[in-house]
């Protein structure tokens, strides 16, 4: 097994050419990834036809999918109202992802609310479980949500946070978004050291085997000294945007890992990707 990668949605590159998603992973397959992640971020709005067809496509192209809940999710949020909106989000985004036969369905953590943030976590553990259960009850057993690590300072979802609230269910899969990270720690969580501390503590939470096939965002991002994140840029950006993937990707191909690297940049997510995956065969032949 190794590492897959692709992009979060469409490139530029591709809408300058395609009009409908239906033609994704036909196109990613094409220049060389191996995946593609769905984005109902605004809303799932995905009928089931097209869904099934996307589905179909990607089986044809020989390419894994994701599907990417929509953004306003919170599992920190108390207002039991808020719950149900939340478990409705979740399991809408797992009917699409379902249609489309896509293995994993990311969500976001949430917000603190002016809360301290274990008060925030204990709501979204709960909230989760129910989420968890209401999923079983749907039929969507099979497929593994990924809460995600979040970018910004004032959100639940640094990574211990992300990985407690994996401890629920052996089926939860982190979605560790390394740019995230970067922007919420202000630069720090960044070089090789940083990146075998973050993965050492993926592996002793919650196992080497479910670890080693962790779900991850990555793009370079922009971040504020007060708030964390800005915004998405792209590996061209000249600025001194990181995080920086090069030790990353020798980290994943020392340990013989198989993550799925979805990537983020701001419209050049498939160019980015496929550069993130030459590093990493680069960083695999090393190994050899």
């Amino acid at each position: 097994m190794s590492a897959r990668f692709g992009p979060a949605g469409n490139s530029d590159s591709f809408s300058r050419v395609h009009r409908s998603s239906l033609a994704a992973p036909g196109w990613i397959a094409g220049r060389g990834l191996d995946c593609y992640e769905y984005q109902c971020g605004k809303g799932v709005h995905v009928g089931e036809d097209t869904a099934r067809k996307v589905g179909e496509n990607a089986v044809e192209a020989g390419i894994s999918l994701s599907l990417h809940a929509p953004y306003f999710i919170n599992l920190a949020n108390p207002d039991p109202e808020a719950l149900k909106k939340t478990v409705g989000y979740i399991t809408g985004a797992c009917l699409a992802a379902s249609w489309m036969g896509a293995e994993r369905v990311v969500i976001h953590s949430g917000a603190l609310m002016k809360r301290s943030r274990q008060e925030a976590l204990e709501t979204a553990r709960a909230s989760l479980r129910e989420v968890i259960a209401a999923c079983d009850g749907a039929g969507f057993g099979h497929i593994a949500l990924c809460p995600e690590t979040m970018g910004k300072i004032n959100q639940l979802g640094d990574l211990d946070e992300v990985l407690e609230l994996c401890t629920l269910d052996e089926r939860l899969i982190p979605c560790i978004d390394f740019g995230h990270l970067y922007a919420r720690s202000l630069g720090a969580d960044d070089g090789q050291k940083a990146f075998v501390r973050m993965l050492d503590r993926v592996e002793e939470v919650l196992g080497t085997e479910r670890a080693s096939r962790f779900h991850s965002h990555f793009s370079h991002i922009e971040f504020t000294p007060k708030g964390g994140e800005k915004c998405h840029r792209t590996f061209a950006d000249d600025g001194g945007f990181g995080p920086d993937w090069a030790p990353l990707a020798a980290e994943i191909a020392r340990r013989g890992w198989s993550p799925t690297f979805i990537c983020e940049s701001a419209g050049t997510q498939a160019e980015d990707a496929l550069e993130m995956k030459k590093i990493y065969q680069e960083a695999l032949a090393a190994q050899e």
